[in-house]
């Protein structure tokens, strides 16, 4: 589900999961364990990259559906844990976005310090609306801390998609490069980084990131309940069915 390459004391933790890189429990439970586990290992920053042309297609729809109110419950506890693990992690980060990335893969993406996503006709963005989910607070903020308010509230409101020149304009990456050049970049980047000062980087960042960090202190504080509840609105169940026929249909 994952593959970890070491690069001089930075760890790139590659999403295998094929097709997509959908987002099921397992892969999140490996994804914030690999995470914890480097910060362990005294790796001093973190690439997360996908596949060539898809990042990560975001949460598993179809496996999801076929859970009941426990069961999804335990996969958003889990989501949002992983999002505490990247906002709380005293390691930088850089997201790779090697392609799309929809919902849960940008999310993820929106956790690390920095963005390089590939150029060319390959979308970003939080589409939950479309699809009949509520972006909760605790997401809307990752958001808001890098594309401002008024953008955030524009790209949300509509479960906006867009390419990756655009997410360039308004700041939702921070860099674009060929879709092959991608983790390259990704490493050259966080290599500058490390040849900082370390004391005075680390302890920059921490102030730089409390806030992000402040709203992940406790996972289980966060309003889950109303969550769940909003995922078995029957509108949000009858669009969320008509995607997975869909899916299936393209299978």
């Amino acid at each position: 589900m994952l593959n970890l390459t070491n690069h001089d004391g930075i760890r790139e933790i590659q999403l295998a999961r094929p097709p997509v890189n959908a987002l099921n429990l397992e892969l999140l439970r490996a994804l914030r364990a690999a995470v914890d586990d480097s910060v362990r290992d005294g790796v001093r920053g973190i690439v997360l990259s996908g596949a060539q042309g898809l990042f990560s297609a975001g949460v598993d729809v179809p496996s999801l559906l076929g859970r009941d109110r426990a069961g999804v419950r335990e996969y958003w506890r889990e989501f949002f844990a992983v999002c505490a693990t990247l906002a709380r992690a005293p390691i930088p980060l850089v997201a790779a976005i090697t392609g799309h990335s929809p919902a849960g893969g940008a999310v993820l993406a929106l956790f690390c310090d920095y963005r390089v996503m590939a150029e060319g006709p390959y979308r970003i963005g939080l589409n939950e609306v479309q699809v009949g989910l509520i972006v909760p607070e605790a997401i809307q903020l990752a958001l808001r801390r890098v594309v401002g308010t008024y953008r955030a509230e524009r790209l949300l409101v509509a479960g906006a998609m867009i390419e990756s020149a655009e997410a360039l304009a308004c700041g939702f990456v921070d860099e674009l490069t060929s879709v092959d050049q991608v983790s390259t970049r990704a490493l050259h980047w966080l290599g500058e980084l490390l040849a900082l000062p370390s004391h005075a980087m680390l302890a920059t960042r921490t102030l730089a990131r409390a806030d992000l960090a402040a709203a992940y202190a406790n996972p289980d504080a966060l309003p889950l309940d109303d969550f769940v509840e909003a995922f078995f609105h029957p509108q949000t169940q009858a669009v969320l069915q008509k995607l997975v026929a869909r899916l299936k249909s393209k299978g």
